[in-house]
């Protein structure tokens, strides 16, 4: 069976590829890292890219934590155990170009020890998810994102890309706009072992969608990098951001997860945006790109 120090140890690697992508692709910025232990166990490694020719802010981290799990924890999952182990690697990246997509991913790994042993049914599960948030929706940038995730989830089960899809739809949801994030993109959630797929089979899905990061993003990236945009689209961009910004301060689990147990509050805030501004009662021009991107807001879109 696979260990939580292999698994610890393949996500590091990855966050190393992402980051050198990220690098390649900017030209100019580089990651600074900084390493950081969490009170009551374990650490992780943020690095965080800024003032790049592309990448006005973005954070690629990793971390590796356990210890006690609060009680707010405990009565959220419905279990009692006193003790978890938790890895992943997260990401969002916020463009300085309004027509260069946001984007965020997460791959991650989480058990409880104490649950291990002859006659109990260990609880672990892997989860993740990525999703593109386009401050201006282009639909070929859509149907590629989406359908480079669909061939991701077919190489290790055929139902995986539509589940996973219609979740992400749920998930990144802003309520009380009535707007999704973005295009979405796949999330799923307490992904164990079963008779279809081994744990090591679900790693592999894991390791494989975070391998896929880079090539996607990188391509969506070069399609746009080198537009001319306008002080209008830029203004757009900043409101955009604001719906980026309230999603992940009143809805993200992971945000919450990393609140409420002591992590790092740098790393788990680095998925704000560096500038955001907030219109009141901002009407999109009647038949303009703006208006046409709020239109495509909404659950249930098909893009492949």
């Amino acid at each position: 069976m696979i260990t939580k120090e292999q698994i610890a140890a393949d996500y590091q690697q990855i966050q190393d590829e992402i980051c050198q992508a990220l690098e390649a692709v900017d030209g100019k910025a580089k990651f600074e890292q900084e390493l950081w232990d969490r009170d009551g166990g374990g650490g992780g490694r943020t690095r965080v890219i800024q003032d790049g020719n592309i990448f006005e802010k973005g954070g690629v981290n990793f971390s590796a934590v356990g210890g006690e799990l609060p009680e707010a924890i405990k009565k959220g999952l419905n279990i009692d155990s006193d003790d978890f182990f938790a890895t992943g690697v997260s990401i969002v990246i916020h463009p300085n170009h309004p027509l260069v997509p946001i984007i965020h991913m997460n791959i991650r790994y989480f058990e409880m020890p104490s649950t291990f042993g002859e006659g109990k049914e260990p609880v672990r599960w892997f989860g993740g998810g990525i999703d593109l948030t386009p401050h201006y929706v282009v639909d070929e940038d859509a149907k590629f994102f989406h359908s480079s995730l669909n061939a991701v989830c077919d190489q290790f089960n055929a139902e995986f890309y539509s589940k996973f899809k219609t979740w992400a739809d749920d998930y990144f949801f802003i309520k009380h706009r009535d707007e999704t994030r973005g295009v979405g993109g796949i999330f799923y959630d307490r992904l164990t072992a079963n008779d279809d797929m081994s744990w090591e089979q679900i790693f592999e899905f894991s390791k494989a969608l975070g391998r896929a990061f880079a090539p996607i993003y990188t391509e969506l990236v070069n399609r746009h990098k080198n537009e001319t945009f306008t002080a209008d689209q830029q203004q757009w961009q900043y409101l955009r951001r604001s719906r980026y910004a309230e999603f992940n301060l009143v809805y993200d689990a992971g945000t919450k997860f990393g609140l409420e147990t002591n992590g790092r509050i740098e790393s788990i805030l680095m998925s704000l945006p560096p500038t955001a501004k907030w219109f009141y009662n901002y009407q999109p021009q009647p038949g303009g790109e703006e208006e046409r991107t709020l239109s495509l807001l909404k659950k249930g879109i098909n893009w492949v």
